[in-house]
């Protein structure tokens, strides 16, 4: 490392500290990141998985937040096309007037005024028209169509109850099914970046950093000893979303309270008439309380979330509550009468902690969306903390941050992540028909079997062929239950910083949401573990049996 060149520590690699390391990297800058998890374990992986505007913060007044959010929803469609879909959400009204008093309060800032109407009244077809009006007008230029207003019982459109609604009001935002592969493609990009501009790039999952007055130590979180690594950095950014305060405390700098999350939980259900009524749109609908929940396809099943809890516990013990999940099948079961969800068509639910900032008592739902930088002046090394910031507005966060950072260091940002595309997204096909017709070229001239590109197309993009091409077992024997080939796990494993079970099962694999994940499948994964010398041959059933333990306590999940 050259004498002159920044060095800067980053504590949190998911989705805002990868998307930062990978903006730093491009300027030149040497990066060094590290998670005491695993990459994009927090509230990363937790999310509605949506690509959105905010169609809600028009009645908070963020008016900026949204015009943000859309021109980075436009850019990902664009610069993440294998990740990032079009998608359309139906809003179904059972009035043409409603809930004027309450938004115009919001809006406004007037309380009185908000509470003139009861909360409980619906928002009416011509207030969420208007909503979609000022929606599209935000979006400007863009590649989606704009909204429309359809009467109930279309065709096509879901099959929402026609007793209880008139209108199914549609606009169309973006899905990103997978945003954990989302953020590996980010780490990918940034070694590639690394390369091009000769800097470090070092990623250290499973570890934590050990502050000493302008000194940083890394170790391993699972084994007591000497540090891994030692250096001075240029400045510290804390990305631990949810965990910052915790992260403060244990570099011990003084700090006012900086977070104030709230959980949002979701479930995923594989009720097959629920999934055909959604004709493969999703839709956005008010609960009883006038949160928005939202119903989407996802795999073979639907997902739907999300609650809005204040939480004050730690983020990695956040669960599902009863509570919450009763609340959503009843939200469910009013917006799709003829479905009847019950507790036992939940075939898995997680929970995550919203990293927003702390503001006292306020409804949740009201606690802004924005990002904003923390400068802490106590630090002997200058330390920044990363405040709220998601999925959609990462990339922009990164490229604020990382201007700040350097313009504190002395450093004027040479290039920016604007127009650079994400591994996988490389000349991709235009459309889904050519998507398909590329899965079948790669499977006769690889010998693959189709089902088995396509869904790891569906992970990598246009990387498929290239990857697949750089299997050595031309066996290409598949992992109990799925159709993924245990090559292919073995290079995923070699390549994308795989530590443990749990790190191929919920976020390389993404397996945790195959509807016929194995006990087989998970002892065949952790044998290759073994292979690969991050699981000793001794801990191999433990780890089996740990992982087994949380897919049944952390997600409802039981594998047979």
């Amino acid at each position: 490392m050259g004498d002159t060149r920044k060095h800067i520590l980053i504590l949190g690699a998911g989705i805002n500290g990868c998307a930062l390391g990978r903006e730093l990297v491009l300027n030149g800058v040497d990066v060094t990141l590290v998670d005491t998890a695993d990459i994009a374990s927090g509230a990363t992986a937790y999310s509605s998985r949506l690509i959105h505007g905010g169609l809600r913060y028009l009645e908070y007044r963020e008016l900026d937040l949204v015009r943000e959010s859309l021109g980075e929803r436009e850019r990902l469609l664009r610069l993440a096309p294998q990740f990032v879909r079009p998608f359309r959400l139906f809003v179904p009204t059972s009035r043409r007037l409603g809930g004027l008093g309450t938004v115009l309060g919001r809006v406004l800032g007037v309380n009185r005024l908000s509470m003139a109407t009861r909360p409980d009244v619906p928002r009416g077809m011509w207030l969420v028209r208007l909503g979609l009006w000022l929606y599209d007008t935000y979006a400007g230029r863009t590649r989606l169509p704009r909204h429309s207003i359809h009467p109930v019982g279309a065709s096509p459109a879901p099959a929402v109850d026609p007793t209880r609604y008139r209108w199914l009001c549609s606009f169309y935002d973006a899905q990103v099914e997978f945003p954990e592969r989302l953020v590996l493609s980010m780490i990918e990009d940034t070694w590639r970046a690394a390369a091009e501009q000769n800097v470090r790039f070092d990623v250290f999952t499973y570890h934590h950093a050990v502050l000493d007055k302008e000194t940083v130590t890394i170790h391993d979180v699972r084994k007591e000893g000497p540090p891994v690594t030692a250096f001075e950095p240029a400045a510290i950014i804390n990305a631990t979303g949810a965990w910052i305060d915790d992260t403060l405390r244990e570099l011990h700098v003084d700090s006012k309270r900086l977070i104030g999350g709230t959980k949002g939980s979701h479930f995923l259900t594989f009720h097959d008439g629920l999934r055909s009524d959604l004709h493969g749109d999703g839709i956005y609908a008010e609960a009883a309380d006038g949160r928005p929940v939202f119903l989407l396809p996802f795999g073979e099943g639907t997902l739907v979330g999300t609650t809005d809890v204040p939480f004050d516990g730690s983020p990695a013990n956040a669960v599902a509550e009863r509570a919450e999940l009763d609340y959503l099948l009843q939200a469910v079961n009013d917006v799709m009468a003829d479905n009847d969800l019950g507790p036992e068509d939940v075939a898995m639910h997680y929970s995550g902690v919203r990293p927003l900032p702390h503001v006292g008592p306020k409804t949740p739902a009201a606690i802004t969306r924005r990002h904003h930088l923390e400068e802490n002046r106590s630090c002997r090394v200058p330390l920044y903390s990363v405040i709220g910031g998601k999925l959609t507005t990462a990339r922009a966060l990164a490229e604020e941050t990382a201007g700040v950072v350097l313009g504190r260091l002395g450093q004027t940002p040479r290039l920016s992540t604007r127009e650079r595309m994400l591994p996988g997204g490389e000349s991709f096909p235009g459309s889904v028909e050519l998507e398909d017709e590329e899965c079948v070229r790669i499977s006769q001239d690889l010998g693959f079997q189709l089902d088995e590109v396509r869904a790891i197309w569906k992970l990598y993009g246009s990387r498929t062929a290239s990857i697949l091409s750089k299997l050595t077992d031309q066996s290409h024997e598949n992992l109990d239950g799925t159709v993924l080939p245990r090559s292919f796990a073995r290079w995923v494993i070699d390549n994308e910083c795989v530590r443990r079970l749990g790190d191929l099962v919920e976020r390389r694999l993404m397996l945790l949401y195959h509807r016929r994940l194995s006990t087989e499948c998970l002892r065949q994964l952790t044998e290759m573990l073994v292979d690969s010398g991050h699981v000793s041959a001794s801990d191999a059933a433990a780890e089996v049996e740990g992982c087994i333990d949380r897919l049944r306590d952390h997600f409802g999940r039981t594998i047979e």
